[in-house]
């Protein structure tokens, strides 16, 4: 957990919420009603993993399990996001390599439906990192084999394409939407690589820097909302320039 920014008016409050699970990730549901608050755990313990949804009591601050979905393998990634018709969706990946997107219904947040990608059709190895694009229309994995897969939702379930695959010569470890035809991916050796799908066969720009691999996550995620409000090309000076996290994240406030 990370709290940003000074200008808070008063300090703020953290509540603690045991489980007696080990919990791998954990995230918002898209907000059904201006009643309702649901999250989204990933968790674990000795018998099988699990994803299950709990409602937030915001007078008593306490968790109550709404709906629960099992899994034969352990969650490695897990995003969250709003299809069109405005039903949450959840992306599920796997340390077998599957991914699995969760359909729930827009008024309990119960899961409706669920379609999935199987072990190995994606990644050799645990799916480092899967994010959703805005809308749900579209995914994103990377993985340590050094792989990176699109997976499209379609009417009857899911398509999904090799978009790179480096056989182990790059490993992937997170992945970011910028636009709905641009993504960031960073990875090992302090790589940022820069992908845009209506220029096919690799990465349009890569990029070195002295950046320690758990700040990669919070890098891709930065340049891609920069990359949004200003140009590529001004990104791309800005990493060309700058060698830390911090530095970069000032660009845009530059700008």
């Amino acid at each position: 957990m990370a709290i940003t920014g000074t200008a808070l008016p008063e300090p703020p409050q953290i509540h603690r919420l045991p489980q007696s699970k080990y919990i791998d990730a954990v995230l918002w549901l898209p907000q059904l009603t201006a009643f309702n608050r649901f999250a989204v755990l990933a968790l674990f313990d000795s018998h099988s993993p699990s994803l299950e949804i709990h409602s937030l009591n915001p007078q008593t601050l306490t968790l109550t399990p709404n709906s629960t979905w099992t899994r034969p393998s352990r969650i490695s990634s897990l995003r969250t996001s709003q299809t069109p018709t405005h039903k949450p969706l959840i992306a599920a990946a796997t340390f077998s390599g599957s991914l699995q997107l969760l359909f729930a219904n827009a008024v309990d947040a119960s899961l409706d439906s669920e379609c999935s990608v199987p072990d190995k059709d994606l990644h050799v190895g645990p799916v480092s990192c899967v994010d959703v694009m805005d809308g749900g229309a579209e995914c994103v994995t990377v993985g340590e084999d050094g792989r990176v897969n699109l997976v499209g939702v379609t009417g009857s379930g899911l398509s999904h394409r090799r978009v790179f695959d480096s056989n182990g010569l790059v490993s992937y470890t997170t992945a970011k939407w910028a636009s709905p035809v641009e993504f960031a991916t960073g990875g090992y050796g302090f790589s940022l690589q820069w992908w845009d799908q209506r220029k096919p066969g690799g990465a349009v720009s890569q990029f070195k820097g002295n950046w320690i691999s758990w700040v990669m996550p919070r890098l891709c995620s930065s340049c891609c909302s920069f990359a949004k409000q200003t140009s590529l090309p001004f990104l791309i000076k800005g990493l060309e320039s700058k060698s830390s996290v911090c530095s970069v994240e000032n660009l845009v406030r530059e700008e």
